[in-house]
């Protein structure tokens, strides 16, 4: 089980933290169940950049970036080398601490 920390660049956003997270789904996925605004344009199929996110801590966690992913990340909105997008971010098995930044979705509302 993991525990997830989910920060906004949206200044009026709160720190959300969950807890007991299960393994096997997206941060995309854990992001909708719990009500917090990640765009997912093309429906999660790794097909566009906006549900892009950065992994702040926790990488280890997370599935390895695919080729695929990295060429969609390099046409994202301000890309870091922690960027990651959260349709493809899926959780492994194990458990651990994760803590993530979604950038202001409200810069994607004209996509």
């Amino acid at each position: 089980m993991y525990t997830i920390k989910f920060n906004f660049e949206q200044k009026d956003l709160e720190t959300l933290t969950l807890e007991n997270v299960e393994a096997g789904q997206t941060l995309l996925e854990i992001a909708l169940k719990n009500d917090i605004e990640l765009h997912h344009n093309c429906g999660g199929v790794c097909a566009c950049t906006t549900c892009h996110l950065y992994i702040e801590k926790g990488m280890d966690y997370i599935d390895e970036i695919t080729d695929r992913e990295e060429d969609f990340i390099d046409r994202a909105v301000n890309p870091r080398l922690n960027s990651r997008l959260g349709c493809q971010s899926l959780l492994n098995d194990g458990s651990g601490d994760i803590e993530v930044t979604i950038p202001d979705q409200t810069q994607f509302l004209g996509e």
